[in-house]
């Protein structure tokens, strides 16, 4: 493979992309906007609807993925089919969401001539090798990697940005090295304020015209706090091209903004980083709620942090029938920012009466954790099942959804409805 960063430009670059994928041995897993013919009659099933307006995405298939619900195609943004979500609590990599921002990606990488470069505010400059970086002492932390826009499409009213569903999540097991033990080789210079990260991928537009380069910071605090890890294998293999290859920032218990893909430059500062993506975009409204009456502008935001607890129904899908007076293992996930999840209720009359549900196995605190409950239909009809978690800081979800104007981090008890038949 070449050693050069070769951006995907679906329009032209049919033939290039091609050949790159096929010293992959990835030939038969394209892009559908990127084959000459299309797939065998069935392979990737038309579409996928989600149950809000203008709902409706392609399924398609990109180099190590399986079917994926396709948002834009440049640059790839991709999201997890909710159903994935009740096989197990690591997501596969090859059912992994994907975000990017910026349409210029990384398509072949040497990983033999990969450098990591760790320079700014430091008294040693680095450039390491993916060999040497894995030198260091080895990590691992099961965590959530959820997109700040995850569920967006549910927002009412209905706000800019890519209409996700519930899919642009996963959670997986990260292995890696600590980010404070690459800079404590570096050695941090008195005065640092921010560790700044930069990615392989670039803006389509020249001189950092908008959109511009995807940059992120993290407080020097956090950064040397041991938990933040630079990873270059997810679920026990090496990570997928579109995931991050060959390494890429793990920050448990925050939004996917801070997780940067094939990262390859560290630069540590003495003063606060303004780039666009810490100054004007991810940012949430400064208020204890994140939120603002539906339709208003904040008076003030704050770049957006920590995840919040969360829980979704995974078992049943919307307008599922139910067989009336037999008993049904309901089945989900929760999680949250760290706290680590306390308890789970469900509800089968939405929300007039709970029920404990009982907590799966535990992975860490970061880490999806499965409930489940049995639950029988008593009469014939309809219920609306609803599931809500409290995490160990004693934070719950609000059965009404708060709104702000970008569309982050919804939190909601979400609802299923269901029919109960003597059929089923």
């Amino acid at each position: 493979m070449s050693d050069k960063l070769r951006p995907l430009q679906p329009d032209h670059d049919r033939r290039r992309w091609m050949l790159a994928v096929s010293s992959l041995g990835l030939a038969g897993l394209l892009p559908r906007y990127l084959l000459a013919a299309e797939p065998a009659a069935g392979a990737v099933p038309e579409t996928y609807t989600h149950p809000f307006a203008n709902g409706e995405r392609m399924l398609v298939r990109y180099p190590q993925k399986r079917p994926l619900i396709e948002l834009t195609s440049s640059p790839p943004q991709l999201e997890t089919p909710f159903a994935i979500f009740n096989e197990g609590l690591l997501t596969p990599n090859d059912a992994f969401f994907v975000r990017y921002h910026n349409a210029k990606i990384p398509l072949t990488i040497n990983p033999q001539k990969f450098r990591l470069v760790v320079q700014g505010h430091v008294s040693t400059p680095l450039s390491l090798s993916l060999q040497e970086i894995k030198a260091l002492p080895q990590v691992e932390v099961v965590a959530v990697n959820q997109c700040s826009g995850n569920s967006r499409g549910f927002s009412n009213p209905r706000v800019q940005g890519g209409q996700v569903g519930h899919g642009a999540m996963g959670n997986a097991r990260w292995t890696g090295v600590r980010l404070a033990d690459v800079l404590n080789l570096a050695g941090v210079a008195p005065g640092a304020v921010q560790v700044v990260l930069n990615g392989m991928d670039v803006s389509a537009k020249p001189s950092y015209e908008l959109p511009p380069d995807f940059i992120k910071a993290l407080e020097i605090e956090h950064a040397m706090g041991g938990e933040v890890i630079l990873a270059y294998a997810m679920n026990g293999e090496r990570l997928p091209l579109l995931n991050g290859f060959p390494l890429r920032a793990v920050v448990p218990g925050y939004y996917g903004t801070y997780w940067m893909k094939h990262l390859h430059e560290i630069t540590v500062v003495d003063k606060p980083f303004n780039g666009f993506y810490m100054q004007t975009a991810y940012r949430i409204p400064d208020t204890a709620c994140a939120c603002v009456p539906p339709g208003t502008k904040p008076a003030g935001t704050l770049p957006i942090g920590r995840l919040n607890i969360r829980s979704f129904i995974t078992s049943l899908s919307e307008n599922a029938r139910l067989p009336l007076g037999k008993p049904v293992m309901v089945r989900g996930i929760c999680f949250d920012g760290g706290s680590g999840i306390k308890s789970v209720a469900f509800s089968a009359d939405g929300g007039t009466t709970w029920s404990d549900a009982q907590l799966g196995e535990d992975l860490g605190k970061y880490s999806f954790r499965e409930w489940r409950i049995a639950f029988t239909p008593a009469k014939a009809g309809d219920y609306a099942l609803k599931a809500r978690a409290t995490n160990n800081a004693g934070q719950t979800q609000p059965l009404e959804a708060v709104w702000n104007p970008p569309g982050y981090m919804r939190n909601v008890v979400e609802t299923i409805n269901v029919t109960a038949t003597k059929g089923g």
